[in-house]
This record gives C-alpha cells, structure tokens and sequence, in this order.
C-alpha cells in the first residue's frame, strides 16, 4: 500500500506502545505516554497527507516483546481485522515484537488488510523490498539483543543460586522474604516439621494429605493443599538450607527447617515404590466388612491375614473354623479372601443405589431432611458412586460400608447383603458435600 498515492483520503493511524517491565508505570508521565507522545507528533507532520490518530488506545505496560500474548496488541489486531485501521504506528520497531517469526506472522495481517506498519525513529517503508529488508535487519538484531538479555539474565541467576542467594519466586511454607532473603517463619516453620515427621509415622502421602485436609491446613497462598502440593514439600531442599539450579543443591544463606536425619527418613520412605506404600497403608486399616460379614450358621467371619515374603494376603474366616466348632454338613464357604468378597459387596451396594426404588427414596429424605444439595448432584452420585467410592481412603470406605451395610451372610448361594436404606441419604450428603467445596475454591 503506498501511503501518498492518496493524499485526500483520512488515513486512521492506530498508536501502539509496550514496556516490558511494570515498573515506573504508576508516575504521572511514563515511557508509555513518552511512546504514545512522539507518535502523535509524528501522526501530526503527516497531517497534509491525510493522516489522523485514533481515539482507541493500544497500550501494553507489562507485557515482553517475544510473544503476541498481549491484550493491547490482540485488540489492536481485531481491529485492523474489523477494518478500523490504516496505519499502524509505533516509536520503535522492538515495541512491537522482538521475535522475527511473531512479526512476520504481524506482516502477514497487515498486508492482508491494507494496513501500513511505520517507526517514528527508524524510517523505512514494508511496501517495497529495500523497507522490507532493512525490517528483517532492525528485527534480526532487534531479536539478538533480547536473546542476550535472557543469556545474561540465566548467567546471573546461576551465579546467584550457586553463591545460596534466593533469587526471588515462590516462597516456600515455613519462610518469609525479607530484604529477598529467606527469613524463618517459625509458626509456619513448626507445621513443616510435623508434616515431615507425620509422614515418617503414615508412610504414606495419600492418607496424609486427605488428613491434613480434613483438619483445614492451608498452603502460604492459602488453598488446601493435595497430595501433589504434599509431595514437593517433601522434596524441597530449600528446608534443607539449599539452593537448587538445575537439579544441583548448593549451600543457602538461610536457615534450614529439616535436619538431615529426618529428612533421611523421609526420603527413604519415599524411594519405596508407591504401590508397596500403598499396600502398607492398607495393612493399617480396618478391613471392610469387620463386624458386617457373618457364615450361614450365624457365625461372625473374622478378618486375618498371612504373609509371605514381602505379599499380605488378607481374608475373612468364620468363627467356628477358629474355634474348632462342630457345624454338622457345610454347606457354605467357611473362608474366603478378603479382596473377593469386599468387592462383591461394594458391587451389589453400587447395583442397589441405582435402583429406581432407592433414587426416589434417597431425593425424598434429602428434601425432608432440608438439605443444600440439588437433586441433580444426589442422583449423579448415585450413579456414580463408582468413581466417589475411588476418591475415599480404606479408613472411609470402611466407615460408608459400615453406614450402609446391615448385615452380609455367605451362603452356599453366594453373598446376602443387607442394605441399611435410612442410612443411604446421609452418605449420599456426606460424598457429595465435599465435592462441592472442593468445586467451590
């Protein structure tokens, strides 16, 4: 587009000016408004040309030249799609972009649209092939410069991280930040050495991060913390008095929190497999059906359990097998593996919630009972009381088997399972609820 060839038409000039830093944006006069100040005086000379500044400002303070992930440049961009604008103005080509593929993808939507792109300091044309080459030479060492900058900036870092200097970012649980470095907390600091020790007691992050939610521990940004947050508590250094860059740890200027026998302990544990931590988590809770299961002679079925080199295998056995009772003919199986059995239960309490008869059962006693949860969330927990029963720790599912299960008999026939249906509507509340605040935060 050659921009004198009409000089009667109005040729609306779009300014656009960036920072990449916040930093002096809040003074009356800031280098946005000095940008924004030379292009319109530019804008102005131009003015028997036909030129004219639009009222819409395009300003990014804040936002790095090596990507387009500005606002004020995305709006910038709709308009010129939207046609509003003819020329784009900037004070210096860098204001736009750094990165030499961004502006050649800028290029391209400006020639789509007829728009001319003009420097205030670099004076060139993108009409004609000379313009064009001299903007690939302004952008090559416009990139080269931000490239160093960053090489620098990673050098510096590095340097800094090896001397223990904290250089700034997320702010570990159990420290504040005081002229940037890492001073103490010593309340917060109390709270990190007892999740590294209750650890060390569980042996098992799963079960602590479930148990330090229920008690409403909060991290430093304060979101109740998971079992991901928990795991690189865990292996933060910092609590060591290190400073890592790039997998290395390097001696801190600040204070640790974990002294090396306890942090040892942890990481021991934590170089077990999951899987092993899992099965010696589940060896510590009560089984299932303990106190529910009974044989067809009216016999309770005990839970016991054998192990052989590193496995537990777990199981149910009746009473009269322990103590050598006379039962006549049996008919029933008199032991039978925990896992087997514990499944088939969860799988006939799950067959019999779906049922339509206990749907409707559950929505009438929700609504008696005034309860804030929509008939909505009560039948697709219903229905999806597979994938909430997933979510519970054993120590849980134990305690909802036990609210809903009255009885299960093991009989030649298979198992009887007897469902304690005025108890369904309050498990129903208590799986959806903290669902919902989890959605909530």
């Amino acid at each position: 587009m050659d921009i004198t060839a009409r000089p009667n038409r109005r040729l609306r000039c779009a300014i656009y000016t960036r920072k990449s830093t916040e930093e002096g944006l809040d003074m009356e006069f800031n280098t946005l408004d000095a940008q924004r100040e030379a292009c319109e005086a530019y804008i102005a000379s131009q003015k028997s040309e036909g030129w004219v500044a639009t009222r819409d400002r395009y300003d990014d303070g804040g936002f790095s030249g090596g990507n387009l992930e500005r606002p004020g440049l995305k709006q910038l961009l709709a308009d010129i799609d939207d046609g509003l604008v003819d020329v784009v103005v900037v004070y210096k080509i860098d204001r736009l972009s750094r990165s030499l593929m961004d502006f050649s993808k800028l290029v391209e939507v400006f020639d789509r649209n007829g728009v001319t792109f003009v420097s205030v300091t670099q004076s060139f044309n993108t009409t004609t092939s000379m313009g064009r080459l001299t903007l690939n030479i302004l952008l090559s060492f416009a990139q080269f410069e931000r490239e160093v900058i960053g090489e620098r900036i990673r050098d510096k870092v590095a340097a800094s991280r090896k001397r223990g200097i904290w250089m700034g970012g997320y702010v570990p649980l159990g420290y504040d930040v005081q002229d940037r470095k890492l001073l103490v907390n010593e309340a917060e600091a109390a709270s990190v050495r007892r999740i590294f020790e209750r650890f060390v007691e569980l042996g098992s992050a799963t079960v602590l991060a479930r148990e330090l939610r229920g008690d409403g521990f909060r991290n430093k940004q304060g979101t109740l913390i998971d079992k991901g947050y928990l795991y690189r508590l865990l292996n933060n250094r910092v609590y060591r008095g290190e400073a890592v860059h790039k997998g290395k740890a390097y001696p801190g200027e600040h204070d640790a929190i974990i002294d090396e026998a306890l942090w040892d302990q942890v990481h021991a544990i934590l170089k077990e497999s999951p899987r092993k931590r899992a099965n010696n988590s589940r060896s510590r809770t009560p089984a299932l059906l303990k106190g529910l299961i009974f044989s067809d002679t009216g016999a309770a079925m005990t839970p016991t359990s054998t192990k052989k080199g590193a496995k537990l295998y777990r199981y149910y056995v009746s009473m009269d097998v322990i103590r050598n009772r006379e039962t006549g003919e049996e008919t029933a199986p008199m032991r039978l593996a925990a896992g087997m059995v514990e499944d088939a239960v969860v799988t006939e309490v799950r067959r019999i919630l779906q049922t339509p008869e206990v749907v409707s059962q559950v929505l009438v006693a929700l609504k008696k009972e005034q309860v804030a949860v929509s008939e909505a969330d009560a039948i697709a927990a219903l229905h999806e009381f597979k994938a909430l029963w997933s979510q519970l720790f054993p120590a849980e599912q134990a305690r909802i088997i036990q609210l809903l299960v009255r009885r299960v008999t093991v009989t030649a026939a298979g198992l009887e399972v007897d469902i304690r249906r005025e108890g369904i509507a309050g498990v129903i509340r208590e799986m959806v609820t903290p669902r919902q605040m989890e959605a909530a935060e």
